[in-house]
């Protein structure tokens, strides 16, 4: 049976521009309105000089890579289901402005075919190739159950 289909290195990349929208859609399916994200006049006077994107709309850019990456896993062929444990050592280095492009690098740092996980490496760039964000993600490859007959 392969549970998991990947090797350590391997890697995804995925890019997006930080648009108004995705930060007040974000806004209100969450409710964080912010002065940072929502308020011009209020950043207007910080050192930033204007409204920043929210730090966890960055971490679901990097969830749209670990799933770029399960859909090349189960393309391959594999027995399991991955499933996400969650992000550790996360750090926001600094700001995404509204108007940036922003890309995510998601790279096989270990796996662990004994417990059936993956951890792996995860860099956000602005378009200046400046590092904003990083992290850490771990998959749990579950195996799958045989249907009933």
């Amino acid at each position: 049976m392969t549970y998991m289909n990947v090797q350590v290195s391997e890697q995804v990349s995925f890019s997006k521009t930080v648009s108004e929208s995705d930060v007040y859609l974000f806004a209100g399916i969450t409710g964080d309105l912010g002065g940072n994200h929502c308020n011009e006049e209020f950043m207007r006077t910080s050192k930033y000089g204007r409204r920043i994107a929210h730090g966890a709309l960055i971490i679901g850019f990097m969830s749209t890579t670990s799933t770029m990456l399960i859909e090349r896993c189960l393309a391959r062929g594999i027995d399991s289901t991955p499933v996400s444990l969650g992000y550790d050592r996360i750090r926001i280095l600094a700001p995404v402005f509204l108007g940036d492009t922003v890309t995510v690098t998601y790279t096989i740092s270990e796996v662990d075919e004994e417990r059936l996980r993956t951890r792996a490496k995860i860099e956000v760039k602005n378009q200046h190739g400046e590092l904003v964000t990083v992290g850490e993600h771990i998959l749990k490859w579950v195996p799958r159950v045989e249907e009933a007959a």
